[in-house]
């Protein structure tokens, strides 16, 4: 994997200096872990102007957390002196005692007050922008990257899956939610990937509810979305069942429409397609139902290092798919005061000759009555 680490890192240095910046600051945590293996807490990366000058710098003596992952061997470790320092001003002041005189800094990330403090420790260092450079490069996975989020996405199949053959009626909310959590990490989990929701009745279908300590009743929908981090790469998958009874027939109409919406979005995916297109796929089924209002802003989106990375597949998205990109599919409705239905996959786009989207999420999709 040092290897990995060290080519991804060679491509930003040969686009830093293409742009005509003499070395790279990386301080968003992670990209500092796609670039060095591992991103102790509060350590930044300086990627000099050869492979010798990469130096990963740290506020204290990194504690050897596995969830921080394991810093390529190759790099030069530099931990603070004193403590309460910044490792980026350290960055710049080391850098400048070189005699560079461009440093391109991921400006979206740093404070004013740290882009300034830079400014005082190197006031002949020129600042530039990096950009989403990082970001861009970490869209295509490897095969590693990928194996990483098909354990994850096991995990978080795992977890749900035990939970359905459990007792669900007369549990709240924030019961399921933290015993989802506490399955992810017994199947083998860094931890949750995000904060799990669990919505029932009419909270259920909302994105990014937050559980309440409403309790579960007969006739419910239940909706749950979850997902699992492991060595940092983070899936996320996402049901809605019925509880206790024979699914009404409001709650199946909506149950096939949000299917057919999902399953449009989900054979739209291939290497070429615009972002866009997977986003209107999936938008136009829900809006032929008269439910557009109800849709979120986005049909899905890139997953990785980060539960919620580019691309972005929404309306007025701009770029194209690649072979190798995991993305989410996952639209819902929600009824105020009703209910609703959200139905989330996580799947990586691969061309038709090698047989289409791989579904890395594989729990059931029936309307199952619980």
């Amino acid at each position: 994997m040092s290897e990995v680490f060290g080519v991804r890192r060679n491509h930003l240095r040969d686009r830093c200096a293409a742009a005509g910046s003499e070395a790279a600051l990386v301080s968003r945590p992670a990209n500092v872990r796609y670039l060095a293996g591992g991103a102790p807490p509060g350590a930044v990366l300086l990627l000099g102007s050869n492979s010798g000058g990469d130096v990963l710098l740290c506020p204290g003596t990194p504690a050897g957390d596995p969830a921080d992952g394991r810093p390529d061997e190759s790099l030069r470790l530099t931990v603070l002196p004193a403590p309460g320092g910044d490792p980026a001003v350290a960055a710049a002041d080391l850098l400048a005692s070189t005699g560079a005189g461009s440093l391109a800094v991921e400006e979206n990330h740093l404070t004013v007050a740290r882009h300034r403090a830079m400014g005082s420790v190197a006031p002949r260092l020129r600042l530039d922008g990096l950009g989403g450079a990082v970001e861009q490069q970490r869209i295509i996975k490897d095969e590693d990257e990928i194996a990483c989020l098909r354990i994850a996405a096991e995990i978080a199949d795992q977890a749900l899956g035990e939970l359905l053959e459990s007792i669900l009626v007369g549990r709240t909310e924030r019961h399921l939610a933290l015993e989802l959590e506490r399955r992810l990490v017994d199947h083998g989990a860094d931890g949750p990937a995000f904060a799990t929701s669990v919505g029932t009745g009419p909270n259920s279908g909302r994105g990014k509810h937050r559980p309440s300590d409403r309790r579960v009743e007969e006739g419910d929908f239940l909706s749950v979305c979850l997902g699992a981090n492991y060595r940092g790469y983070r899936c996320e998958v996402g049901r809605t069942f019925v509880i206790g009874t024979t699914p009404a027939d409001w709650q199946i109409e909506l149950y096939d429409l949000v299917f057919a919406a999902q399953r449009a979005g989900r054979e739209t995916l291939a290497p070429g397609v615009e972002y866009r297109e997977v986003d209107r796929a999936a938008r136009q089924v829900v809006d032929a139902a008269g439910h557009a209002e109800a849709l979120a802003e986005t049909t899905g989106h890139g997953v990785g290092l980060e539960i919620d990375e580019d691309p972005q597949l929404a309306p007025a998205a701009m770029g194209k798919l690649d072979a190798c990109v995991p993305v989410t599919v996952e639209p819902g409705v929600h009824l105020p005061g009703r209910g609703g239905v959200r139905i989330d996959d996580t799947l990586v786009v691969r061309p038709e000759a090698d047989g289409g989207p791989e579904l890395l999420t594989i729990t059931t999709k029936e309307l199952l009555a619980l």
